[in-house]
């Protein structure tokens, strides 16, 4: 069995291909260009000839962010989620939804595998800050998200264990992030093309001040046919390898979209932030199908806030900073299209992979050259 950490090692990415993104990206064009984010991911992978329950092949993972980083005192970030559709999970989102925030880290993985990533998520905080948890009586409640990544992958035999997520935990930066067949999205598709994980990011004025959102999604959903980019049916022209229309005829999969931003934002408007998620995966054609999970989940870094410890005096409020709503605009568009890309690059990165259940198809990497032809083609 082959396990593996994040990697630098470089890909393609969508705008190599020449690809007409518009908007301003940050350093990284990388989530991880929001100040104090970080990302790391577990990769673990193993041949096997036949799918083999408990056995194999293996092709799944961890991916982990850390939205503070490793600070050394607790503090929560504010938030909100939006489910465009709510065939899939992603934990502590009740509380995100009446709270306004969350504390801890997020990560991704395959659907069989949230119940032991939540597990040794968990032990990986109380590890951290012991004295919020085991000398006073914190409550862990971390994001877990989760795509189906069955039909490359024995994901019945549950093969994700506690020191994978901690390796993905433990292995978290700042600095570029690995894109396509790694970590949880190591075995995803995308319009029937090898998918997984993508990330992307923009810079955005609000008045004489600069702000960044940046976008990691694990890229898991799509018909060839919707597959729309620019404007360019590509999923009409790029046919080949659609065996997922030829044997189910629907859709099989979800995508998990993480949106963070260093603007100061109140949950209301984190919410209206995390509703453009959305608008971003319609820009590259889904409609969002009945058996795919869309699952947004939006937070800021700004307005730090330590919790206070147990027995201390309570604080009688809070001061907030709140983005003037004036300005929203130019967030809610940078966010769409760093979602957009963040999509195009998981595709652009990703390797083919065969496919197990059923056997004998594969799922093709997108012909970057074909593709690129193609948008061109269309717009000159």
């Amino acid at each position: 069995m082959s396990v593996k950490q994040q990697t630098t090692k470089a890909k393609k990415r969508a705008r190599d291909l020449g690809l007409p993104f518009k908007g301003q990206p940050g350093p990284y064009n990388a989530i991880s260009d929001v100040a104090g984010v970080e990302v790391g991911f577990t990769t673990v992978q193993k041949s096997h000839p036949h799918l083999e329950v408990g056995v194999g092949p293996i092709n799944t993972g961890v991916t982990a962010i850390l939205p503070r980083g490793r600070e050394k005192n607790p503090q929560p970030v504010w938030a909100a989620t939006f489910d465009l559709n709510g065939n899939g999970e992603m934990t502590g989102s009740h509380w995100i939804d009446d709270a306004g925030y969350f504390f801890g880290p997020v990560c991704i993985t395959n659907t069989h595998s949230v119940g032991m990533v939540h597990h040794a998520t968990t032990k990986w905080m109380i590890q951290q800050y012991p004295d919020m948890f085991i000398a006073g009586h914190g409550w862990a409640m971390p994001v877990v998200a989760e795509t189906y990544d069955g039909p490359t992958n024995d994901i019945c035999g549950q093969h994700i264990n506690a020191q994978h997520v901690m390796d993905a935990l433990n292995s978290a930066a700042t600095g570029p992030v690995a894109e396509g067949n790694v970590g949880g999205g190591t075995g995803m598709q995308t319009y029937e093309f090898k998918g997984g994980t993508g990330t992307s990011s923009r810079v955005f004025k609000a008045a004489a001040q600069q702000f960044t959102v940046g976008v990691l999604v694990q890229s898991n959903f799509g018909m060839r046919s919707e597959c729309n980019l620019f404007g360019v049916p590509v999923g009409e022209h790029l046919t080949e390898g659609a065996w997922l229309s030829e044997v189910m005829g629907h859709e099989q999969g979800s995508i998990i979209v993480n949106i963070a931003t260093d603007a100061p934002l109140s949950s209301s408007q984190l919410k209206r932030l995390a509703k453009r998620g959305a608008m971003g995966i319609a820009r590259t054609g889904s409609p969002g199908g009945h058996h795919s999970g869309d699952l947004v989940l939006a937070f800021s870094v700004a307005n730090g806030l330590e919790l206070p410890k147990q027995g201390q005096p309570q604080p009688a409020s809070f001061k907030l900073d709140v983005l003037n709503e004036e300005y929203l605009d130019s967030l809610y568009l940078a966010a769409v299209q760093a979602v957009e890309e963040a999509i195009i690059n998981a595709m652009v990165a990703a390797e083919t992979m065969a496919v197990v259940k059923p056997a004998g198809y594969i799922l093709p990497a997108i012909d970057h050259q074909a593709l690129a032809a193609l948008i061109k083609q269309y717009h000159g």
